[in-house]
């Protein structure tokens, strides 16, 4: 039993860790704001799917932004993520200034999966569990249109999660591969958070 009340307090702290790191961040400049400018960055739970844009969308974004999106689906599914068709970030080499990061985890140090900016849509996502960490960022130059990004949830393949749990607790001291019900839960919640 005491495990399990562990298990519930971790849980809470992990979530509140997260709710901090979810909190939209703008950047300062010498550029004075309107009061009605557009804020940027959700956490998103909604269970039926949707869409996010950049600030402004379809019109140009303003410059000096930094807005992240944490997408997270219910327990046993992952997350497709696809870009509209009308779609345009500054184009840079290495996609260095203006750029959409997608992070396959709920942390900005989750996998990165890509980053992406020019008028090539990026290609279509799925997260590995029930996180994906989305970074859109805007210099001072170069605005564009911006995106608009759908999402939606699917099962899980638990067969999938299980081979990948007995890989990774191969490589990882912090995962052990046990066996039964109740472990399996455990450790596919925390294949949730840490990936």
């Amino acid at each position: 039993m005491v495990h399990g009340h562990r298990l519930r307090l971790f849980h809470v702290v992990s979530n509140l860790i997260l709710l901090g790191l979810c909190v939209s961040t703008k950047k300062t400049s010498d550029k004075s704001t309107s009061s009605n400018s557009v804020q940027c960055g959700s956490w998103i739970k909604n269970p039926n799917g949707g869409f996010f844009t950049s600030p402004n969308y379809p019109n140009k974004y303003p410059p000096d932004r930094e807005c992240i999106y944490i997408i997270e689906a219910a327990p046993r599914q992952s997350i497709e993520l696809y870009f509209d068709e009308k779609y345009s970030i500054e184009p840079s080499w290495e996609c260095k200034f203006d750029h959409i990061e997608v992070r396959d985890g709920p942390f900005g140090f989750s996998t990165e999966i890509g980053r992406y900016c020019g008028q090539n849509i990026p290609p279509f996502i799925t997260s590995s569990g029930r996180y994906l960490w989305i970074k859109f960022v805007a210099d001072g130059e170069l605005e564009s249109i911006g995106f608009l990004a759908r999402y939606n949830f699917i099962p899980v393949d638990l067969n999938k999660i299980n081979t990948s749990l007995y890989e990774k607790s191969k490589k990882n001291s912090w995962l052990l591969p046990f066996h039964g019900t109740e472990h399996e839960c455990i450790m596919y919640w925390i294949s949730g958070i840490m990936t």
